[in-house]
């Protein structure tokens, strides 16, 4: 019977033993997600708010330690096209896409990183290459931008407008299907969607200069009712000035020339030039 309680004492730590070797387990797991979530955290935080050739450097020398980071490759591949280099954006994705862990969204972005190169034709095929079923405002905004390019006005509408239905921002890609209505030749439709971008977005500068060549392309030669600071009332009098005078209405032109000078609140040198260019 002695034998027993020797039994049992040894059946028992092996249990604590087991036990512990269970909790190291979890444990370990936990710190690996911990580690996880603080490396996903700290990318999202270099590509929000760092300068972009920091998150350049901070993400290539994450890589020089794990190669294999899919979040490290993406968040390389987004800093160099922050950084105006699309051009070694686009190895980095291609080599993202050869992963088995790649998704729809590393294609939409290595055709992004193409259009920035104006590669057309490199864009669309990669945006072939992604299944129909994948649907995004990204994709469908970049599937615009290349029917654009095309001059495939009936297919750009439509990509337009369904990208502006799967964003709850849609200013800026209704700046950009006003801006290519405007290209085609059709100001007051394009009038339209630049007025419906302010409504989103009453601070898109770019969409009340687009408005107000719009309106100048219709020959009427007044700026809209906007909220404006003073010296962006003075742009944009410059703005239709000159398109003014590029339609022959070259006595307008000088008169809208005058008031953006005495509407800026500097001495505003691209105006002066303009206006003693004219006298």
């Amino acid at each position: 019977m002695q034998g027993v309680p020797a039994l049992v004492a040894g059946f028992l730590g092996v249990m604590l033993l087991a036990g512990c070797d269970g909790r190291t387990a979890q444990t370990s797991r936990a710190i690996e997600s911990m580690g996880q979530i603080d490396q996903e955290n700290m990318a999202e935080l270099m590509l929000a708010a760092a300068d972009p050739r920091e998150a350049v450097s901070y993400f290539t020398e994450a890589l020089s330690t794990d190669p294999d980071s899919l979040l490290h490759q993406r968040g390389l591949a987004r800093s160099l096209s922050r950084a105006g280099d699309p051009a070694a954006a686009i190895p980095v994705w291609q080599r993202i896409i050869s992963n088995t862990g790649s998704t729809a969204d590393d294609r939409v972005e290595l055709a992004e990183a193409h259009i920035r190169l104006s590669d057309w034709d490199a864009a669309e095929a990669v945006l072939n290459a992604i299944p129909p079923t994948h649907e995004s405002f990204q994709r469908y905004r970049l599937e615009a931008m290349v029917a654009d390019a095309r001059q495939q006005w009936q297919r750009a509408d439509s990509f337009y407008e369904i990208a502006v239905g799967l964003t709850p921002r849609p200013a800026g890609v209704l700046n950009n299907w006003g801006f290519s209505k405007l290209s085609r030749g059709a100001p007051r439709d394009a009038e339209r969607l630049f007025a419906e971008a302010l409504q989103h977005d009453a601070s898109l500068f770019t969409a009340k200069n687009n408005l107000v060549l719009a309106r100048a392309a219709q020959r009427r030669y007044e700026l809209p009712l906007l909220p404006m600071t003073q010296t962006e009332r003075a742009e944009l009098l410059h703005t239709m000035a000159l398109a003014a005078i590029r339609q022959g209405d070259t006595g307008v032109g000088r008169a809208l020339l005058r008031d953006a000078v005495e509407t800026h609140p500097q001495h505003f040198e691209a105006a002066s030039l303009a206006l003693a260019a004219l006298q």
